[in-house]
């Protein structure tokens, strides 16, 4: 896990893939926002706090994670209001917080402790708050990278669907991301199966030309996103709420 945090780190700021991921979700950080006014949002598994300089510019950002790897880079990039916890037991009362996020951390857990997290985020949002969650989609896709960050599923709409309406959430928007980076992301990961999967992470950042063009390419994505969901692609991001 600290090598997976170390290799986010040095990844996170440049590579297109997380300049995507900003974009897809704003979106949906606008909707769970609407109305309510400073909004309290908690990241749960924040990482390492990169995602809580995108939570404060639409509320006071919260967040916790399991290692003391990632609490250390966000305190070292001035995010004083994060905790030392698990996804299935965080150390805030319930009702309390307007939205809670879960980027890219379910997928690593095992079935049991997947629904218990979710179980933790209906607990720590308020009735009528809501939850965003990203994940990794489609089984074909599966690749090095898989075995480097410990994934132990990738994700239907259906599956992800059924986990938050398990947990009592009610799902108000779920669509695929990344589809325009589909083929090529394909087509590399068929390759890494046919040679034979290795622990190897994909967080290397391309080539400046290469790495312009695929952020141009989920840049345009993201515009679309605004409009419509999206069928097919290498992630899931949903809105859920808590009934009132």
């Amino acid at each position: 896990m600290d090598d997976l945090l170390r290799a986010t780190h040095r990844a996170e700021r440049r590579h297109f893939w997380y300049r995507g991921f900003r974009l897809f979700v704003k979106p949906f950080l606008t909707e769970a926002t609407k109305g309510v006014s400073r909004p309290l949002i908690l990241d749960c598994g924040c990482g390492t706090g990169a995602n809580l300089t995108i939570l404060k510019k639409y509320g006071r950002s919260f967040g916790f994670d399991l290692t003391w790897t990632g609490i250390t880079f966000a305190l070292e990039a001035g995010h004083n209001r994060v905790a030392c916890a698990s996804a299935t037991q965080a150390p805030f009362p319930d009702d309390s917080f307007d939205v809670a996020t879960s980027f890219d951390v379910l997928y690593c857990l095992e079935d049991g402790r997947e629904q218990a997290a979710i179980n933790e985020m209906y607990r720590l949002v308020r009735p009528g708050g809501a939850i965003i969650v990203n994940v990794p989609a489609m089984n074909m896709l599966t690749g090095n990278h898989s075995r480097f960050v410990g994934e132990r599923r990738r994700y239907s709409r259906a599956r992800l669907r059924r986990a938050l309406e398990r947990g009592g959430f009610r799902v108000e928007r779920i669509t695929h991301t990344n589809a325009s980076i589909f083929l090529p992301m394909l087509a590399a990961r068929l390759l890494q199966r046919l040679r034979g999967l290795e622990s190897k992470s994909d967080f290397r950042v391309p080539s400046a030309p290469l790495n312009g063009l695929l952020s141009l390419m989920l840049t345009i994505e993201a515009g679309v996103l605004r409009l419509i969901d999206l069928p097919i692609g290498s992630s899931i991001v949903c809105l859920a709420r808590k009934p009132v």
